[in-house]
């Protein structure tokens, strides 16, 4: 199906309805081997033992059962840590403290360099940092893999927090596992997910014989005694308090009963009240007379325990009184086990339950409850026959099944790669690392390997520094590490003779110019300028103001468009750390009359542009134009540069609705265009103008043609190539007539991962404003200049992807 819709540059069709299949570079390209003959490699991401929770408990079991039953699938596991009571995981491929935002950033970056097939979600609005969890949409935005999302809450009264982040979620998630069909209808009904892409899979369960309740009563010393029991966490809202009031009425029936509560009071209370609820209802106990009936184990019991304590039980209780509960493990667990469960009937037990597999009870009804348990007790055939029917409906639900449909559920996702990658995905940075030694970044590349025949280049230092401020995704140490060999090779490159900066320097450390072209030295104060406000350490922002100081007056006289774009980007970015700095003040100012001058002298009725060629980091131009204008209020800027961005926009869009950026072909072309060769510095340089356009009008279509940019190294470009490899972090070094250029030099590895933060940053500012990437779309003003309208959609397509 063809979606058309009328943009700023004409009536187009949209890439999105027809975007090319995208690989991972290297992983399913060029004779790697096919998905279907390697094991599987998956990303697990939850709580994890020995933290005590029931995400922990279920994550555990899903990575030891996959691994039993299931080694064809190697688990990755990505631990969410409690941020108050912190753990040791030996198995952990990383580990992600709850409330800590840059954690979330690092473990995507690392799923997306280990290449994985799948990501595995498991969600709990509780374990994730921020309002309703919402920490974990930035892991969730940036991992490229397909993901897949167990749900352990579904709510059908969320509040608007917990709404805005399930939507995110589900909006990115490939499958939706949840363990119920009451959820999986209330995801289809109140939250309009396609019931094909939710998957039902029970809770799992052990697979132990039946019928040896005696043997286990005996270890406990309780052999001649009639046994219920209660596990979990305990605290409000686990319905204790009823079942204690059951049983004055139970214990007057069955006077030997013995009522084992077995669990840790939770966490969260014992850090503000201490054991404060357990006391109120051993009071309660105390009050009503059954305290000798009661037995308190106040341990979070390991699973192996967990069962021979359950195995030890006549009568399982779950006397829950929040119907909304999506899951119990120890339930599924109960069943399995063979045992006559009383419970009331919130959704899992609902199901799991019927067909008289347990009895349900109305939730605080303490007399439910005892004439349930009286009736089972008092009736050993009907005890007898409903532990029979429990154990054979356990058959159902036992390891080896959840396992091989926990599997299944992974080869589903990861044989059926999403037609784009994830708009956000985290790009590696391995790439970075081996293009660059002790001297600083490589140039060119043969294929993936650097090639030190041509040495390294300023233009690409400069930019591998600006990166380092950027790449939020990095560890800081790597970063500053980085930053500082950068920053070296920019010292070292000034020619105080000649107040420039050199360009190229041989692999021997011999340079091979004593003076760089003013484009060089434009982009070196540019880099200079971000490093005062942008460096990761402030040591660096210090020596980045020292040397600005330095080349500012003698590289404010260039005279070349873009080289005086680059040093008013510079000067732009220093300004806002030293808004007095004078030198910097002059630059914008200079260049600015200087670029809002060429552009009226240029100007044609069909040509707003400042010169009679187009080159290479053209939206650079504009892009001065409008972040000076904001500076200096100058009107008259703002509309020059937005004129001018909506004409090479204009350029660099195809008929098909494609980015599709000015190629080598035409620099220095008079009034031309030629659509190759494509390189990926275009992409850089059209988002980072357009976002500079959104910030200054909040017009959502610079929202669009920057996710136009971003898709062209994803594979929405001419000839449906990736060239973007997310999972090292590199890129090729363009597109030709015959495809990808394979040469993976620095500045396409650079171009790629400022594209990534530029487009980071401008998906978090857009959040921010009213509606932003995520908002659905209605109305939106033209980049000629008319409103015009736009079909509504569910949502934005940065939100779909």
């Amino acid at each position: 199906m063809t979606i058309e819709h009328p943009t700023a540059f004409g009536r187009q069709r949209s890439p999105f309805a027809r975007a090319a299949v995208l690989d991972f570079f290297g992983e399913h390209h060029h004779g790697a081997t096919p998905l279907a003959t390697r094991p599987l490699r998956l990303a697990l991401i939850g709580g994890f033992r020995p933290r005590k929770c029931g995400i922990a408990t279920f994550t555990t079991d899903l990575f030891e059962q996959l691994g039993a039953h299931r080694p064809d699938v190697a688990v990755d596991l990505h631990v969410i840590d409690s941020p108050s009571d912190r753990h040791e995981y030996a198995s952990a491929r990383s580990v992600i403290r709850a409330d800590r935002p840059n954690d979330y950033r690092i473990a995507a970056r690392r799923i997306n360099e280990d290449a994985v097939d799948a990501v595995w979600l498991q969600h709990e609005y509780g374990i994730f940092g921020g309002p309703a969890g919402d920490m974990v949409l930035d892991l969730v935005d940036r991992v490229a893999a397909p993901l897949i999302v167990t749900l352990h809450t579904v709510l059908a009264e969320p509040s608007p927090d917990q709404r805005r982040v399930l939507d995110h979620i589900l909006r990115r998630a490939s499958k939706v596992m949840v363990m119920s069909r009451h959820s999986q209808g209330m995801l289809v009904r109140e939250y309009g997910v396609d019931p094909a892409r939710i998957a039902v899979i029970p809770h799992g369960a052990p697979d132990r014989p039946f019928a040896r309740t005696q043997d286990f009563k005996a270890r406990l010393g309780l052999a001649d005694r009639p046994v219920l029991m209660t596990f979990g966490l305990i605290g409000p809202g686990k319905g204790l308090e009823t079942m204690i009031e059951a049983l004055p009425a139970i214990v007057a029936a069955h006077p030997q009963v013995l009522y084992r509560i077995v669990g840790a009071t939770h966490p969260n209370l014992v850090a503000t009240e201490g054991e404060a609820c357990r006391e109120r209802l051993m009071a309660l106990a105390g009050e009503l007379g059954v305290a000798a009936n009661i037995a308190w184990d106040n341990r979070f019991l390991d699973t192996e325990e967990l069962l021979d304590s359950i195995e030890a039980c006549d009568i399982y209780v779950t006397p829950y009184p929040n119907l909304q509960q999506s899951t119990s493990g120890t339930l599924s667990y109960a069943v399995a086990l063979g045992k006559a469960v009383v419970s009331t009937p919130y959704v899992h037990a609902t199901e799991l339950l019927a067909d008289d597999v347990g009895v349900l009870v109305p939730p605080r009804s303490a007399a439910a409850l005892a004439e349930a348990v009286n009736r089972l007790l008092g009736d050993p055939a009907r005890l007898a026959a409903i532990q029979r029917r429990a154990y054979a409906r356990g058959r159902e639900t036992i390891w080896p099944r959840f396992a091989e449909a926990s599997a299944g559920l992974v080869e589903a996702v990861a044989v059926t790669r999403p037609r784009t990658a994830p708009l956000l995905a985290t790009p590696g940075f391995t790439g970075m690392r081996l293009m660059s030694d002790d001297t600083g970044m490589f140039q060119h590349s043969i294929g993936v390997v650097p090639d030190r025949r041509h040495g390294y280049c300023i233009d690409d230092n400069v930019r591998a520094l600006m990166l380092m401020g950027e790449a939020d995704a990095v560890p800081l140490a790597e970063r500053q590490h980085w930053a500082t060999i950068y920053a070296s090779f920019i010292q070292y490159a000034w020619n105080p003779d000649e107040q420039r900066f050199r360009n190229f320097m041989a692999f021997d450390r011999s340079w091979c110019e004593d003076v760089g072209s003013e484009d060089s030295n434009g982009r070196t104060l540019w880099a200079l300028g971000h490093a005062m406000a942008r460096a990761p350490d402030a040591g660096l922002r210090a020596w980045a103001r020292q040397w600005f100081d330095i080349a500012a007056e003698p590289l404010s006289r260039v005279t070349y468009p873009r080289a005086t774009a680059f040093t008013m980007l510079g000067a732009l970015q220093a300004l806002k750390v030293a808004p007095d700095h004078q030198s910097a003040r002059e630059v914008v100012e200079r260049g600015g009359t200087m670029l809002h001058s060429l552009l009226a002298a240029e100007r044609r009725p069909d040509w707003a542009w400042f010169e009679t060629v187009l080159g290479y980091d053209n939206p650079r131009m504009p892009q001065a134009l409008i972040e000076a204008a904001q500076l200096t209020g100058r009107q008259d800027w703002l509309e020059s540069g937005l004129d001018a961005l909506r004409f090479i926009c204009a350029q660099q869009v195809s008929a098909a609705g494609l980015f599709r950026p000015i190629g080598s072909e035409t620099f220095h072309r008079p009034f031309d265009s030629m659509p190759f060769d494509q390189q990926p510095l275009e992409a850089w340089a059209a988002i980072d103008a357009a976002a500079a356009a959104w910030r200054a009008t909040r017009d959502k279509v610079w929202l669009d043609h920057a996710e136009a940019a971003w898709r062209w190294y994803l594979g929405a470009n001419d000839r449906g190539v990736v060239l973007g490899d997310l999972a090292t972090g590199r890129c090729r070094d363009g597109i030709t007539p015959q495809g990808a250029n394979e040469n993976c030099g620095a500045e396409s590895i650079l171009a790629f991962q400022l594209s990534y933060y530029a487009m980071q940053a401008l998906a978090r500012d857009s959040r921010q404003d009213a509606g932003g990437l995520v908002a659905t779309r209605t109305t939106g003003t033209a980049l000629g200049g008319s409103l015009v309208d736009r079909p509504q959609q569910d949502a934005h397509q940065l939100a779909n992807s």
